[in-house]
């Protein structure tokens, strides 16, 4: 079409569509090809456009799964708890956290004057719950912990639990049930299991009856996992002893529970002040995370009641749950079990050092006194029966002669199955009654009171004369 009178060109009006140059553009096809991409013949080269084509439906998750999720996240480690707070408190990223973030944290812990191996401990778990490739580097804390065991006597030595062996157990158990309460069965239940189960007691409190099959003269166990054996279950076979009386224990227990209607879910629970179980209701209130459970440290608080109220002493070492572990463990030392043996009992890792150099190496040792290859000052053998002046050792040779003898006799009863708890009661009283005179004995010494001195020695070798025989007799008269 031209315009009248012009010399323009003819043009032509066209139908059109206005292009968007804010669409985004086309995703680019690329090759899907590395080292071990592997053709077979006439296969093309594979690209991204081959892959899945995901929607929004592929990507979502179910309203349970997300509190799930929740649920999960929110189970971190104590250490990692304390770690946001403090990173709360110092304005600091605790996730992921960086290397000066790391050390500084090692540093405070040091500062409160923790253990070396808590210190270790702590840092690692902190360490290790960091995104992968995202975790700080450790040698810095490393060089400071270094430091810090060197400066700080205290902070290396590690505390030990009193071990729990037999002769502390058993009247443990008895004061336990002579209460009559379904408090005292449950305690002495639980103390029973965790001597011969060796528990750790996290391992203990988490059981649930499922998981036992009570039998006329052991408790099998099933175990999901436990500190050496985090990805593999394990069937533990219990037995029995006369003494240990384990399985009736735990029968009274589980006939209270099921008087109750509980014959599922958590073994070891909480009771109320009349004996009931405390309802489910109550438990979340009190204790959300635990629920049913029985808490850790409740079983650690049961442990020094009942010691305590057994009237039993310790040699310095503290009284905690830990120590029915290490009784069991000690008792199996003394009783000449392998590093093997006790590696199964006790569920240690193969190879670990613990049962040999806290358990078996102590007890041989115990057994063994170089010194006493070297005659007492003033004499060229053992102390005689009226010798004009006997020295103090003597009622120190004196009460560890008896009380070997009494553990002697108590271990040959409870071996041979001769009425062990008999046995057992009878040795815990006599030790007491021998630890009490010695100790008079070395208090009238030490004040220089002779005639009191030479009384309770003399009751000391009175006790004594019953083993007059025994070829270790302190009181031998020369030939």
């Amino acid at each position: 079409m031209t315009a009248p009178g012009s010399d323009v060109e003819p043009y032509e009006v066209l139908d059109a569509e206005l292009v968007d140059l804010t669409a985004p553009a086309r995703p680019e096809i690329r090759l899907l090809v590395d080292q071990h991409t592997v053709l077979r013949p006439g296969q093309a080269l594979p690209t991204t456009s081959d892959g899945p084509r995901y929607t929004k439906r592929d990507l979502d998750i179910s309203e349970e799964t997300a509190r799930a999720l929740d649920a999960a996240d929110g189970q971190e480690s104590g250490p990692m708890r304390a770690f946001r707070a403090w990173c709360g408190r110092e304005q600091r990223v605790p996730v992921p956290c960086t290397t000066a973030t790391y050390t500084e944290y090692g540093r405070h812990l040091m500062s409160r004057g923790l253990k070396v191996t808590t210190i270790s401990n702590y840092m690692s778990l902190i360490r290790t719950t960091m995104p992968v490739g995202k975790q700080p580097d450790n040698s810095l804390f490393l060089k400071l912990l270094k430091e810090y065991r060197q400066t700080n006597k205290r902070a290396v030595r590690r505390k030990q639990a009193f071990p729990i062996t037999l002769p502390y157990l058993i009247p443990m158990m008895e004061k336990a049930e002579a209460t009559g309460r379904p408090l005292g069965w449950r305690d002495a239940a639980m103390l029973a299991f965790g001597y011969r189960f060796l528990a750790r007691r996290s391992e203990e409190v988490d059981l649930d009856i499922e998981d036992l099959v009570v039998m006329d003269d052991r408790i099998v166990v099933w175990l999901l996992k436990d500190k050496t054996h985090q990805t593999e279950d394990q069937t533990l076979t219990l037995h029995d002893r006369p003494d240990l009386r384990m399985v009736p224990r735990m029968r009274r227990w589980l006939a209270h529970l099921a008087a109750q209607g509980i014959t599922t879910g958590p073994l070891f629970r909480h009771l109320l002040k009349n004996g009931t179980v405390a309802s489910s209701e109550t438990r979340a209130k009190k204790a959300s995370k635990r629920g049913d459970y029985l808490r850790g440290h409740t079983v650690n608080e049961r442990v020094k009641h009942w010691f305590a109220a057994a009237e039993l002493s310790t040699d310095g070492r503290p009284v905690s749950a830990q120590g029915l572990r290490a009784g069991g463990a000690t008792d199996l030392g003394e009783s000449d079990a392998t590093e093997e043996e006790l590696e199964e009992a006790g569920r240690w890792a193969k190879g670990s050092p613990i049962p040999r150099k806290v358990y078996v190496r102590p007890a041989q040792k115990a057994r063994h006194d170089p010194f006493a290859k070297v005659p007492m000052y003033g004499h060229k053998t053992w102390p005689r029966q009226g010798d004009a002046a006997v020295p103090q050792e003597t009622g120190t040779l004196l009460y560890t002669f008896i009380s070997d003898r009494l553990d002697e006799q108590m271990r040959q009863a409870y071996v041979t199955g001769a009425d062990g708890p008999a046995a057992v009661r009878a040795y815990a009283d006599e030790l007491r009654e021998i630890m009490r005179l010695h100790q008079r004995f070395t208090e009238a010494t030490y004040a220089q009171d002779e005639a009191a001195a030479a009384e309770y020695r003399q009751q000391l070798a009175d006790r004594a004369a019953e083993w007059e025989d025994h070829q270790e007799y302190p009181l031998k008269t020369a030939a």
